[in-house]
């Protein structure tokens, strides 16, 4: 095993050249071997701006020929499991963006062939690698069995799922394709791109919850994908969520994931805008975690750190896994099928 992890890119794009490139430049202990994306002109400008090596359009010649030890996936989102699967096949670490995949049938595909090859996936929850998250998945035992769950999520990105340029993107090398974000046909909306975020985090919070059943309604975009996200989840226990989603913050304003759990002996309190993990419980006691005012922020190295750390053979806590990423792709297909049938539909 070479000192430092070999990593290569697929979809290098707005959110791999803002985020995943540079803090990849950044670890002494791997090197960026090679990247991929479409647009020959756009391929030239990623790999002189991060000394890339090597650089392809086609991400099978990239895999065929460069030798890798671990992926990262950052391609739009109905491309996620043909790439993260092909990553697998070649023997690589997957950190793939979220949604992992957009129907539970891929997602349930790239678990099970993650375990065959005996690689791992991370999926890129970044508040799932907040040292608060785990404080809450401490404190959530105290609440007994898990009976009904909330769970909301808000942010001020009208802009981009209305197909509109996304504002805190202007000056950068790529801006978020409308094709990814507001084109119902392509798994555009809140849903696939936000809210998966809140699931994410709630599958690792809670161990052992297996959705069932979804009824779902959704308010739409001008470029008609959601906006607004209103659903009842029955888990296969008997236990109930309320799920809440809104793309229509203010700017500015920060983003709130709002997660109540309750339980047969309490209830936990989570929230990222008020940085708040509390348990309480039936007997009167529980638990207030002091945490900083900064403490809800979205965690950008932690992901890729992972994924560094698994490709070098390293023993890895890995808060977003295959499983965290599938639970949450099961609720939201039977979520997008529901608001389109009307129907409570089965995961």
């Amino acid at each position: 095993m070479s000192d430092k992890a070999r990593i290569g890119v697929i979809g290098a794009g707005w959110w791999a050249v803002v985020n995943h490139l540079p803090v990849l430049a950044g670890f002494e202990d791997c090197e960026v071997v090679a990247v991929n994306r479409l647009g020959a002109e756009e391929l030239a400008a990623v790999k002189e701006a991060f000394a890339v090596p090597h650089a392809f359009e086609d991400y099978r010649a990239m895999l065929d020929t460069v030798p890798m030890d671990g992926v990262v996936v950052a391609s739009p989102h109905t491309l996620h499991f043909e790439h993260a699967m092909a990553a697998l096949d070649k023997g690589c670490h997957v950190l793939v963006e979220k949604p992992m995949t957009t129907t539970a049938a891929d997602a349930r595909a790239l678990v099970d062939r993650a375990a065959e090859v005996d690689r791992q996936i991370v999926v890129a929850y970044g508040w799932n690698f907040r040292p608060m998250i785990e404080e809450a998945r401490r404190l959530a035992p105290g609440v007994g069995e898990v009976e009904h769950v909330v769970l909301h999520m808000a942010n001020a990105l009208e802009d981009l799922f209305a197909g509109q340029p996304m504002l805190e993107t202007e000056g950068a090398m790529f801006r978020p394709p409308p094709s990814t974000w507001a084109d119902p046909a392509r798994a555009g909306g809140f849903g696939w791109g936000q809210l998966v975020h809140a699931l994410g985090l709630l599958f690792r919070v809670v161990d052992g919850l297996e959705p069932a059943e979804v009824f779902a309604l959704t308010g739409q975009s001008p470029a008609n994908v959601d906006y607004y996200d209103a659903a009842a989840v029955r888990f296969a226990d008997g236990g109930t969520a309320s799920l809440s989603g809104a793309a229509t913050l203010p700017k500015g304003e920060p983003v709130q994931i709002d997660l109540k759990v309750f339980g047969s002996e309490g209830m936990l309190l989570f929230d990222i805008e008020r940085a708040r993990v509390e348990l309480r419980r039936r007997d009167g006691t529980g638990e207030t975690v002091t945490l900083a005012p900064d403490a809800g922020a979205y965690e950008c190295v932690g992901p890729l750190r992972a994924l560094v750390d698994l490709s070098l053979g390293r023993p890895t806590v890995n808060p977003a896994s295959g499983i965290v990423g599938m639970r949450a792709v099961e609720v939201l297909d039977a979520l997008y099928r529901s608001a389109s049938s009307g129907r409570m539909e089965a995961v």
